[in-house]
């Protein structure tokens, strides 16, 4: 009798394990390389998990099937587990880093994080509004139905161009069910340079505008008024690692992140919003970190342990969506569209970024720390963190990223109400 009754096989399972590592070898590899000063960092794992999904995996009747399997096996459930399981390692973290001086940082800048969310993803939807006229102009939607799934199809290319799987999720349950496919084409499609374009973005500007990165890491650092007291006597550790804290947050967060809050008359059989376990589990660990104990009983992770798991949890998050997007890139491919997702992701990253500076002054490592909150982008952060030298940056991408969050999942709603 099968271990797994029939679910997954051991074969599968040896499978599965050797793509991910196999890809987490070669990929950080190619991260090293560096051409004057720029390179891909965490985000070669996730170039190389891209080609590993176009190369050794095919979308096909039984799911996504590895090449090399005797019976073809649909290895997306696992993949989506690898993605899911990084996503919770990476932004418990996060939220933990950020968490001391999270609250201090968004009282000082709230409106202008506020603002700045909300600048981004209108400019993202303005860009894909933009994209759908263009359509029409060049002969995109000809029949009502035509422009119905071209609709779809731009509604699943701006989340993917703003790698939001809330907004996509949300797109999906809007569209009429025959358009439910083109929305994941779309996000596919526009999900790879999503991803790209930020992370060599938040490298770009601190060399182009000749940044010098340690006023600016000066710049950055909170004096917290009135700071409280660090407690005298020693907090009880549970395990000195945190794992089990830790592991807290992410129960709390989890359970969060499935609140369903209904956006039409529907009640909860219509559209819903919820913070999903990203975000649950974000806000969870932020409220944890700054309190950082209960009683007596500390709830702080170990920094050690944090760090470990942001890393970690980075590059199984790009391997998990890695691997069935480029598989299914090869499937959809369509260069048009492609060039309406660099569109999407190219127009809010820059009116973001310009009306942080000029109309908003943020300090620089303030500006990109907040752009990759209002890009909902998760890869752009670990790498802005290694590019600024500093976690700080941390607090402004975790104020703006509710903010953007909501606003996306509206944006795409509204987008496919109107058009």
């Amino acid at each position: 009798m099968n271990l797994f009754d029939g679910v997954i096989s051991i074969s599968n399972v040896s499978t599965l394990l050797f793509v991910v590592f196999a890809t987490l070898m070669v990929g950080y590899a190619l991260g090293r390389i560096t051409i004057k000063g720029i390179s891909l960092g965490d985000a070669g794992v996730f170039i190389i998990a891209l080609l590993f999904g176009a190369l050794f995996f095919h979308v096909g009747d039984a799911g996504l099937v590895f090449a090399g399997s005797a019976k073809p096996y649909d290895f997306s459930s696992g993949l989506t587990l690898v993605e899911s399981l990084g996503l919770v390692l990476f932004v418990t973290s996060v939220g933990f880093i950020a968490g001391p001086k999270f609250f201090g940082n968004f009282k000082r800048n709230f409106k202008s994080y506020v603002l700045l969310g909300l600048i981004i993803i209108l400019a993202g939807g303005l860009s894909a509004a933009g994209c759908i006229g263009l359509g029409e102009v060049v002969g995109y939607g000809g029949t009502i139905e035509e422009q119905d799934g071209f609709v779809a199809m731009i509604v699943g290319l701006l989340s993917g161009s703003l790698t939001s799987t809330p907004a996509f999720s949300a797109a999906k349950a809007t569209v009429a069910e025959e358009y439910q496919a083109l929305v994941s084409v779309g996000h596919g499609i526009a999900y790879i340079f999503g991803v790209i374009g930020v992370v060599l973005f938040v490298q770009l500007i601190p060399k182009l505008t000749k940044a010098n990165m340690d006023e600016e890491r000066a710049k950055l650092v909170i004096k917290e008024e009135g700071e409280k007291k660090s407690f005298t006597g020693k907090l009880f550790e549970i395990d000195h690692m945190g794992i089990a804290a830790f592991s807290l947050a992410a129960i709390l967060g989890t359970l969060i992140g499935q609140i369903k809050i209904p956006l039409s008359s529907a009640g909860l059989s219509g559209t819903c919003f919820s913070l999903t376990t990203t975000g649950g589990c974000l806000l969870v660990s932020l409220i944890l970190g700054h309190f950082g104990r209960i009683g007596k009983v500390s709830i702080m992770p170990a920094g050690t342990t944090l760090k470990l798991f942001r890393e970690l949890g980075l590059v199984l998050f790009l391997v998990g969506a890695g691997i069935p997007g480029g598989a299914e890139f090869v499937e959809n491919f369509d260069a048009m569209y492609f060039v309406y997702g660099i569109i999407m992701t190219i127009c809010p990253m820059i009116i973001g970024f310009l009306f942080a500076r000029y109309v908003l002054k943020l300090s620089l490592l303030n500006n990109l720390g907040s752009l990759t909150g209002g890009m909902t982008s998760t890869p752009a952060l670990g790498t802005l963190i290694g590019t600024a030298g500093t976690e700080d940056v941390a607090a402004a991408y975790a104020a703006t990223y509710p903010i953007a969050l909501i606003a996306v999942v509206l944006v795409s709603q509204f987008l496919i109400i109107l058009f």
